[in-house]
């Protein structure tokens, strides 16, 4: 009789950690969504890029029309549109590097949700920002080396030269992510649909927020009670081994579901806690940021044209960064931990100081690339 109680509650167990992930996948896209109807969208972002008149204003904007419209993809999307319409590649490339910065915003956002609990949102923020960090770091790293070699420009534009004129691939059709979810984002729209077109938005990211709050206060109850014994032996297995399979599962997991911000925010609640420490999740994250630029290569092979050199030597760009990024700071021993260093004594002071921590993501986000396109204007 115990017996089926128990496996009767097992089965609720994960359901319940079945409808929590959906319901995070929501509130993400809901976030998105709403942050697009404000900016602007695809648009609105272009409307942005056209202050770029040198490589570091064009990184400013690259980080701030992602951490804006939500999706790397589609502002490098639009990078690639603009450079087939005469933008420079030179400014280009600086804005795709701002986009792989402005992409880490959503699950430093989910890891929010364990704001109320001192340990598990330290863990969480530290396992958000490692991926802030390491983007930093390898921007830091390579943004000099671009503007004084062209290195990432060259290498891509080669590859671009020899690869155009092979068969077309894209995977806009595997993008299955968007339909499970639009049917709840939708359903979140038409309840603001009577607020004018900006508030919707504005309603629209709160509502998100408050479902990530939920869902990651939840899940990481529920995930304490069903990930034992082999379910967590086989988790640990595919993230924690070791880092050549974080990397590869990270990888794997984006292409599969087209979104790092998904991704990388599904692990914030497993740091929260505790089933992975930061330097468990690190190689997974940085898969993720690999993972997140092969579907855009893939896509930009479908472009012909006279824009099918451009678009792949633009997808090329992002992809060949992330992963030239991956194998140096990860490769070096004295590069490799300061991400995670930096990481955890961010979370250590900001779970001291809640405050702090929130101003960390609206500043380092929103305020100071804000204030730069306001210079600039």
């Amino acid at each position: 009789m115990n017996q089926g109680k128990q496996v009767t509650q097992n089965i609720l167990n994960w359901l319940a950690v079945v409808v929590l992930v959906y319901a995070m996948l929501v509130a993400v896209s809901t976030v998105g969504s709403g942050f697009k109807i404000v900016s602007g969208g695809a648009s609105g972002a272009e409307q942005i890029f056209q202050f770029a008149s040198n490589p570091f204003i064009a990184l400013i904007l690259g980080t701030l029309a992602t951490a804006l419209v939500q999706s790397s993809s589609t502002v490098t999307a639009v990078i690639v549109g603009l450079v087939a319409g005469g933008l420079p590649i030179s400014i280009a490339i600086p804005m795709v590097m701002g986009a792989n910065m402005g992409t880490t915003i959503t699950n430093t956002i989910v890891s929010i949700g364990h704001v109320r609990q001192k340990e598990d949102f330290k863990r969480a923020f530290s396992a958000a920002t490692v991926h802030d960090f390491f983007n930093l770091l390898a921007v830091a790293i390579f943004l000099p080396l671009e503007l004084m070699f062209g290195l990432l420009e060259k290498l891509a534009a080669a590859a671009a030269h020899l690869l155009v004129g092979s068969s077309d691939v894209s995977m806009k059709g595997l993008d299955f992510m968007k339909p499970l979810t639009k049917p709840a984002v939708s359903l979140v729209k038409d309840v603001w649909a009577f607020l004018p077109s900006n508030w919707t938005g504005i309603a629209m990211v709160i509502t998100g927020i408050i479902i990530i709050l939920f869902a990651v206060t939840y899940l990481g109850k529920v995930l304490k009670r069903v990930l034992v014994g082999r379910a967590k032996n086989v988790l640990h297995s595919a993230i924690g081994k070791g880092p050549v399979t974080g990397i590869c599962s990270g990888a794997l997991v984006t292409v599969m579901v087209q979104s790092s911000s998904t991704t990388t925010s599904l692990m914030i609640p497993l740091a929260g806690s505790g089933m992975f420490t930061t330097k468990q999740i690190y190689p997974f994250t940085l898969g993720a940021n690999i993972g997140t630029t092969i579907t855009a290569l893939l896509a930009a092979t479908a472009i012909t044209g006279s824009a099918a050199e451009v678009a792949l030597t633009i997808a090329l760009v992002h992809f060949l960064f992330n992963l030239l990024a991956v194998a140096l700071i990860y490769g070096l021993p004295f590069l490799r931990d300061l991400p995670i260093k930096a990481a955890e004594r961010l979370a250590e002071v900001g779970s001291q100081n809640k405050l702090l921590a929130f101003s960390y993501v609206v500043g380092t986000f929103f305020v100071i690339p804000g204030l730069m396109l306001v210079a600039v204007r």
